[in-house]
């Protein structure tokens, strides 16, 4: 990392604080977002986090997000919603992600102005591109202002800045929501959305952390990021068996995630 930029960018980052009395950050548990809550504390920035749990989210994600806030004293509220209840995102089209985001965070506004938070942040970074995430139209349609982004801090440098700071999120890999495993256009259920839970979280307990099991029919494609393909391809009788509840079989991409 290049401390210079570094400081630069934490600097940049504390007169944004600077800026504003009261907070209300969409809080995910992950890298990006945990970094903020914890720099605003720092900061005693009056900050609440608002987490959004559906059936988009595993519940691993929840639980760490509990426990990070718990662990920073920070107000963290909870918001259940019923994704699926929702047609125009449940029916899966192209353009799923930013209605997705648009009622979680039109959701968040709601609690948060109910309660006299007038500004919304997020996680996203200066390395998040729009063409890979679809979602960040909503984030500039709802004016929701992201911080590192506007700092121009990239994952890299949170991370690393996340590992000086001791947070136990500096290394966590970057983890997409549930219904990114259904291709567009396949409507989403929530017995697929289990299933897709279940088998990452046997995947994870047999020590692969950063997994995606994609839905084809009644077949499992698997996604393992590149320090993995390989014990992945060797362990590929014990993945089957873990999996057959799930899947009728399973396939890996020869292609590793980055």
């Amino acid at each position: 990392m290049n401390y210079l930029k570094a400081m630069k960018s934490t600097d940049d980052l504390s007169k944004f604080f600077d800026d504003y009395d009261d907070l209300a950050l969409a809080f995910s548990g992950g890298t990006d977002s945990s970094f903020l809550l914890d720099f605003a504390i720092r900061k005693k920035v009056n900050i609440k986090a608002f987490y959004v749990k559906s059936q988009f989210q595993p519940g691993f994600e929840y639980l760490d997000a509990i426990d990070f806030a718990s662990s920073r004293n920070a107000d963290m509220e909870i918001i259940e919603i019923d994704m699926l209840k929702h047609e125009d995102v449940s029916a899966n089209p192209p353009d799923r992600c930013y209605l997705c985001k648009t009622v979680i965070f039109d959701t968040i506004r709601h609690y948060a102005e109910k309660q006299g938070y007038k500004t919304i942040i997020d996680g996203t970074n200066a390395s998040d591109s729009e063409v890979d995430r679809p979602g960040m139209r909503a984030l500039n349609e709802l004016g929701i202002l992201s911080p590192l982004r506007l700092c121009g801090m990239r994952k890299e440098d949170i991370r690393a800045l996340s590992k000086d700071a001791g947070l136990p999120t500096w290394d966590v890999p970057s983890y997409s929501c549930l219904a990114t495993r259904i291709s567009a256009n396949v409507r989403i259920t929530g017995t697929d959305l289990k299933r897709v839970e279940s088998s990452e979280m046997k995947l994870r307990s047999m020590g692969f952390r950063d997994v995606r099991v994609r839905i084809d029919n009644e077949s499992a494609f698997i996604q393992f990021n590149k320090l993995d393909l390989d014990r992945a391809r060797a362990c590929i009788k014990s993945i089957e068996v873990a999996l057959s509840d799930d899947f009728d079989s399973i396939c890996i991409d020869p292609r590793a995630r980055l």
